[in-house]
């Protein structure tokens, strides 16, 4: 009969695969309220790797790059010399529990993604270039 581990947070990033929470970074920014606003984010999501969500605690761009110090086999490669952020980082509940997305309220892949969302949210979303002059 097999032996089964318990799951704590001491040995949680262990069984991690693929070290989620090091494959990203996130920047909180302002609520997006006007149709300028939304036309900024979708600036920004016309780049590669970026993404944009909502959840619980705002709005945050998602920058999808790997920690250059994580290690193939999933470690960190300057522990002993790693941030602050990191040390601190509480993986109680974490990605390896719940996917991060699922508790996103709102999601944006890419700049067809927001597009989409504006179109339904601005009735001139196509007008708005007239609006400012350009």
């Amino acid at each position: 009969m097999a032996k089964t581990i318990k799951i704590t947070p001491e040995n949680k990033c262990s069984f991690c695969k693929g070290s989620i929470c090091c494959t990203y970074v996130t920047q909180q920014i302002d609520t997006p309220r006007s149709m300028k606003d939304f036309d900024f984010i979708l600036w920004q999501l016309s780049h590669r790797d970026v993404q944009v969500y909502k959840d619980e605690d705002g709005w945050f761009l998602l920058f999808n790059q790997p920690c250059r110090h994580l290690l193939p086999g999933g470690g960190c490669g300057i522990y002993e010399r790693r941030p602050r952020i990191c040390r601190e980082y509480d993986n109680d509940f974490c990605e390896y529990d719940v996917p991060a997305q699922e508790g996103f309220e709102l999601f944006f892949e890419d700049d067809a993604a927001l597009d989409k969302y504006c179109r339904k949210r601005f009735k001139k979303w196509d007008k708005r270039f007239k609006k400012w002059g350009v």
